[in-house]
């Protein structure tokens, strides 16, 4: 699977753009506020029907226009795939998929499976445990929709919930059994993320093991440890023991949506011990790992995003990266930075087609091509 080419029109800084890609790697090069990033943020909308950067649909209409329109054309096992995402203000989204409109955009996701590696994702170690919870439902949710439809039903109920709870206290009553109601649905769909979430990590630990062995040589010994009130109790016997408390605190304080993952380095936690090129090459090797465990369970390289880090690199790691991701193993990667020099000199010595956009303020400047 790769990504053809990309039309924006009124898409942040971009008024009418069109541009065709390598199957390999396409990189974004000019300076900060250039919209570099804007172009990864459209690739990333043609994947999860929202952008990275801006969770605000009409935010990221270009300032003084009413819409937005941004089209990509891709190329899966021989076939070709039209996706269409139009916004406009007072509107509601539209998505389609070869011409025909989805009627839940969650539908969408895991179609055009899509790995993001940016500067923000040291929140994964340093932010709270929402953050890792984010990270470990959207690998689950690109290669199992049943994962992301119990997901969206568990968030409901949760908020059906603790709606209620707030209401018992303002009118002072409690009523059980339309508390149970929703309990029910937290039980249901809780044991099933909770096996799947289990499930995940055993596979993907290895996966990741190895990813950060390459990148840093094997100087350190890293783990992840997933933590559940679910490894202790049933879901339904957590919610009867926490519902005083639940009552007293207006929301519920069990479930899945309290799981939390610990980075270990070293046997310590990542958060506390880990130096920030300890925590740079720890989020890397995670991606990188997300990467090939999508690719492993969906049968085809997902595109990959690299966003700005290589300015918070060294030189030599650089360079690893870029061919490390050069090779077969990858499929088609789409890289932005602020020095064109430095890619430059790195895919001169790389033996793979490769294309430079330089991007001047919404407008593309120059083409150079390598390999």
């Amino acid at each position: 699977m790769h990504l053809q080419s990309l039309t924006l029109l009124n898409f942040k800084n971009y008024h009418e753009v069109k541009l065709d890609f390598l199957s390999r790697i396409n990189c974004f090069a000019g300076n900060n506020g250039s919209g570099k990033t804007n172009l990864l943020d459209a690739i990333y909308y043609l994947s999860f029907c929202k952008g990275f950067c801006n969770p605000s649909d009409i935010q990221n209409i270009l300032f003084d226009e009413e819409f937005f329109v941004i089209q990509g054309q891709y190329k899966v096992n021989g076939n070709k795939d039209e996706l269409y995402c139009a916004v406009k203000k007072g509107q509601r989204k539209v998505f389609k998929r070869n011409k025909k409109e989805y009627d839940r955009l969650a539908d969408h996701i895991g179609f055009y499976p899509l790995v993001l590696i940016y500067p923000g994702d040291v929140h994964l170690i340093q932010g709270g445990s929402d953050e890792r919870r984010k990270f470990v439902d959207g690998v689950i949710a690109q290669y199992n929709k049943e994962y992301l439809h119990r997901l969206l039903d568990y968030n409901k109920a949760l908020l059906q919930r603790n709606i209620l709870l707030k209401t018992f206290a303002e009118k002072r009553y409690f009523d059980e059994a339309s508390l149970e109601i929703w309990d029910e649905q937290l039980k249901i769909n809780g044991i099933y993320i909770f096996e799947e979430r289990k499930s995940f990590f055993e596979r993907f630990k290895p996966v990741f093991q190895k990813n950060h062995d390459e990148l840093t040589g094997k100087a350190e010994s890293i783990d992840i440890d997933y933590e559940s009130q679910l490894k202790e109790s049933d879901p339904g016997e957590l919610l009867l023991q926490s519902r005083n408390k639940d009552r007293i605190l207006q929301h519920t304080t069990t479930g899945i949506h309290k799981d939390n993952l610990v980075f270990l380095l070293n046997g310590q936690a990542m958060k506390k011990f880990g130096s920030q090129g300890q925590q740079k090459s720890y989020v890397i090797a995670l991606k990188l790992a997300q990467f090939q465990f999508t690719k492993q369970l969906k049968g085809f390289n997902p595109i990959l995003l690299f966003d700005d880090i290589f300015d918070k690199l060294d030189p030599r790691r650089v360079e690893l990266l870029v061919r490390m991701v050069s090779e077969n193993d990858f499929g088609q990667v789409f890289i932005t930075d602020t020095h064109t020099e430095r890619l430059v000199e790195i895919l001169e010595k790389l033996k793979v087609k490769s294309r430079i956009f330089d991007i001047v303020y919404g407008e593309i400047a120059a083409i150079k091509e390598f390999g």
